[in-house]
């Protein structure tokens, strides 16, 4: 079978988002963001503390994008940042090194 090319595979965007609160493990953030995200497929890529906040990255298929952000900032104490069709830009304007 014929890999699929570049333009025919599902498109995704990378959201950057802000927790107002440490989170100590990638199970708890996935525990407060999965009540919002029921219905759309996601995945946590990359998780950082800061000082008093964390700062995630999440994979959101194309289609659905519009409305996970939605989703997201209506979880209290959680906000977006930045979104992208690039994961190395959403890394680079949070500031989270690979």
């Amino acid at each position: 079978m014929a890999k699929l090319t570049k333009a025919k595979r599902g498109k995704n965007r990378w959201i950057g988002l802000e927790v107002d609160r440490k989170i100590d493990s990638r199970e708890i953030l996935e525990e407060i963001m999965s009540g919002a995200m029921i219905g759309i497929e996601w995945r946590l890529f990359d998780m950082k503390n800061k000082a008093l906040t964390t700062l995630a990255i999440i994979k959101i298929p194309l289609e659905d994008s519009e409305e996970a952000k939605m989703r997201i900032n209506s979880v209290e104490g959680v906000v977006t940042k930045t979104t992208s069709g690039k994961i190395r830009l959403v890394r680079e304007r949070l500031g989270i090194k690979k």
